[in-house]
């Protein structure tokens, strides 16, 4: 098989890997940091009336599109009441009904909102305004004033400052005062500014929202005027003239209607009241991928029962260990016994810690050893001799244990971590390179096979490398794409430039 086929599956499963850590961390918003929070709002709305003798309908605008936040959950809270949702002009409407009731009634609706920088008010681009139906003097004032505004302006967003500049001006505004009395509020002035945006065929409405602020409390809707340029909705503020969407703004509905409705009742009135908090980023992002239509929460590795999932973050770590092994072997040149031993040991280093994990090794290795240069006297097979070294290993293991429980060296209870099979056959094998090529090199890689297992141990114990690969187990498959490039590589390892030192050519000039 070539290299290219190699190259080409690497590639092919690098950019898979990226492909779905990207979506699950832009789009569905997966947290990489560990511990990661992400703001929310509990915004809270109470609808409280009077119904009559008679059925009663309670209707409440709702959130629905709302650039830069997403809504996460809803509920809607009140005691025997039916509720049902609805599209509206204004976006959406909750309506609560019963046939009959007495007394002061009050509903809830809550929400929890998070910030999504991504979403824009996605409707439609809007049709052209029809022209406002006035009387010949109004019709007069607003042909005046619009002409006035588009020769001091250049563009939409330009226009409609200038429009609201003059709205403002109110009375000492000759083609304004027609239409605006003194008491006019900002709601007020924003309705105007549609009639007259109608009237230069230019789509406008009306936006309600509240602000998101960081203390709990009661908060009141505000106004803003959204005006669409033909490409997007830009926002104004008709009272400071200020463009953009406020930070911290959460619009709730549109239109020139009231926030609430009643057919039945009477003493309508509505509270609204802000708190913000904190909440895990995972929980959020499930949240976001069930709402959306996601499976890739319900398919991830926190759909699984919580001991399955302390398991699996261990495991998904041993694919790490083994890439700092391979780097360690193929390119550094560290001598270990076997391939995967080290990261076995690595794993048992996580409960022994480092230093009491290399002096609990070392003491059984070396005891082990003593024993197996005994039992080589005796000239037994290898799976009766393999049997009796893992006898003596376990013994070795509960003995240390039982000593260090007398000590009170609670480290040293840890000991039965160790993957005995694995150390069995690292004494095994360190005492045939020991007969066959003599202590020196039995002793450097058993040395190595400490070394590799300790950077691997600090590699594997990194708590945000942990929470990623939980978080994104695909990122496994640039380790597949690593090994599978790493396994056409034939040349020096770092360790070997030393022993290949004197067959470096010399420079000539040197000689001379």
């Amino acid at each position: 098989m070539n290299n290219r086929h190699i190259y080409l599956l690497a590639a092919l499963l690098t950019t898979l890997a990226l492909s779905l850590f990207v979506y699950k961390a832009k789009v569905l918003g997966f947290p990489v940091v560990p511990q990661s929070q992400t703001q929310i709002w509990t915004i809270e709305a109470a609808v409280t009336f009077t119904p009559g003798p008679a059925a009663v309908k309670a209707t409440l605008r709702i959130p629905a599109l709302t650039p830069g936040y997403s809504l996460m959950d809803e509920n809607f809270i009140s005691r025997g009441f039916g509720v049902t949702t609805r599209p509206a002009p204004a976006g959406r409407e909750a309506q609560w009904a019963v046939r009959e009731a007495s007394g002061e009634q009050t509903v809830y609706y809550r929400a929890l909102i998070y910030r999504d920088p991504d979403r824009t008010a996605e409707d439609t681009t809007p049709p052209f305004p029809e022209v406002p139906r006035l009387d010949p003097a109004s019709r007069i004032a607003m042909e005046g004033l619009i002409a006035d505004v588009r020769r001091q302006s250049a563009d939409v967003a330009s226009f409609t400052t200038e429009l609201l500049r003059r709205i403002g001006q109110g009375q000492n505004d000759q083609y304004v005062r027609l239409f605006l009395d003194r008491t006019a509020t900002a709601a007020d002035r924003a309705h105007l500014a549609t009639i007259f945006l109608a009237g230069a065929q230019i789509p406008a409405r009306i936006a309600h929202g509240v602000a998101l602020r960081e203390r709990a409390g009661p908060v009141q809707p505000e106004v803003l005027l959204e005006v669409h340029d033909g490409v997007e909705w830009l926002y104004f503020n008709p009272q400071t003239l200020q463009q953009g969407l406020p930070p911290e703004f959460l619009i709730w509905w549109r239109g020139d209607e009231s926030i609430a409705s009643i057919e039945g009742g009477s003493n309508l009135d509505v509270s609204l009241a802000v708190q913000q908090s904190l909440l895990d980023a995972m929980l959020v992002a499930e949240r976001r991928a069930e709402r959306s239509g996601s499976h890739s929460a319900e398919f991830s590795l926190f759909s699984l029962p919580i001991a399955t999932q302390s398991v699996y973050a261990v495991l998904l770590m041993i694919p790490i260990g083994a890439l700092v092994i391979m780097v360690l072997r193929n390119f550094i040149g560290v001598k270990t016994f076997g391939t995967f031993m080290p990261v076995l040991v690595a794993l048992a280093f996580r409960e022994t810690r480092l230093v009491w994990g290399i002096m609990l090794f070392a003491i059984i290795v070396s005891l082990g050893l003593l024993i197996r240069f005994y039992l080589e006297k005796l000239r037994l097979l290898l799976v009766p001799r393999l049997t009796c070294v893992l006898t003596v290993v376990v013994l070795l293991m509960a003995g240390i244990s039982v000593l260090s429980h007398r000590l009170g060296l609670q480290p040293g209870l840890s000991i039965a971590l160790f993957p005995m099979v694995i150390i069995s056959m690292t004494i095994e094998r360190m005492s045939i390179v020991w007969e066959e090529r003599g202590a020196y090199e039995a002793i450097q890689e058993g040395v190595g096979s400490l070394i590799v297992a300790a950077v691997a141990y600090l590699v594997m114990g990194i708590a945000w490398l942990e929470h990623f690969v939980f978080v994104f187990p695909e990122m496994l498959l640039l380790v597949i794409a690593a090994a599978l490039l790493v396994g056409r590589y034939t040349g020096y390892r770092l360790l070997e430039l030393r022993r290949f030192k004197a067959m470096q050519p010399v420079d000539p000039a040197l000689k001379t």
